[in-house]
């Protein structure tokens, strides 16, 4: 015998964590169907630096305009968070997902500046009236959610982009840091699954982190994201002192728009991904209307 969907819910509910109180409608409940604006996955190619890199477009169903996130995956990007887009979906958003130039089959070669480069192209793009309209976006209302080196990339941009709602930092990796380490630090952080990063040398990026191990740490955007809407979740995993020295730094700005989750996973959240979606989703749905 089939259970009447509201019944299911209660079950699902009671089976649920001590956070189940919390747990929005999106993690467990479809949208309801549209026919005249049904929800969509999209293709796309977004021009930055002479390219047009990979994208998908979750787009979000319903008629009108839709907010919108551009979600960043780390380095490689073996997680990219999909189940997560489609959380942010089912409440509502229109996700894009982008491979930035030289990673999983996006064209070019890879490098970390790019990285920054090929987000605020991506956000040009979504921008563009005919994209927007197409894709049904808000371009008023945009906001980050990066992991790992996508949570790196992510404050970077929010620093110099004023018109988006905020950014959502998990696990963020401080590539930095790590090559002011040392050099060996940052070759062995470049060959751990690299085999999807396309044409530049080891050497190269390594080079690429230790000559940018001032200007690109985390902790010294804290003045400059103190006024931004910013939410930081961090693992147990090696980059937790990453969060820490950014979460201590942004305290200390005395900012009121900064959220922090710590959760006990691993870099990827492997057995808490309804738990890394729930804060996400209920970050989201507290930015301003507009």
């Amino acid at each position: 015998m089939r259970l009447p969907a509201v019944c299911f819910a209660l079950l699902t509910l009671f089976a649920l964590p001590a956070f189940a109180e919390s747990l929005p409608r999106a993690i467990y409940v479809d949208p309801p169907d549209d026919p005249h604006a049904p929800a969509r996955m999209e293709v796309l190619h977004i021009p930055s630096g002479g390219l047009q890199i990979n994208g998908i477009a979750y787009v979000a169903g319903g008629t009108g305009r839709h907010p919108a996130v551009l979600l960043l995956h780390g380095m490689p990007g073996n997680e990219k968070n999909l189940d997560l887009a489609q959380a942010m979906r089912r409440a509502g958003w229109t996700v894009v997902a982008i491979n930035y130039r030289g990673t999983w089959g996006s064209p070019g070669a890879f490098h970390f500046s790019q990285v920054l480069e090929d987000a605020g192209a991506a956000l040009a793009y979504l921008r563009a009236p005919e994209t927007a309209a197409r894709l049904g976006i808000d371009p008023k209302r945009i906001a980050l959610v990066g992991h790992s080196m996508g949570g790196w990339a992510s404050a970077h941009v929010l620093t110099q982009d004023t018109g988006l709602l905020g950014a959502a930092l998990i696990s963020p990796a401080d590539i930095a840091r790590i090559g002011k380490d040392s050099r060996d630090a940052a070759l062995a952080f470049v060959e751990d699954d690299r085999e999807t990063v396309a044409e530049t040398a080891t050497e190269t990026l390594a080079d690429e982190m230790v000559a940018h191990a001032d200007d690109w740490q985390l902790p010294p955007l804290a003045p400059k994201l103190a006024d931004s809407r910013v939410l930081v979740l961090y693992s147990g995993d090696v980059f937790k002192h990453d969060a820490e020295k950014l979460i201590d730094a942004m305290k200390a700005t005395k900012t009121k728009k900064l959220t922090v989750g710590y959760t006990a996973t691993d870099h990827a959240w492997s057995d808490h991904r309804i738990a890394l979606q729930a804060q996400v989703i209920n970050w989201l749905e507290a930015l301003p209307a507009k």
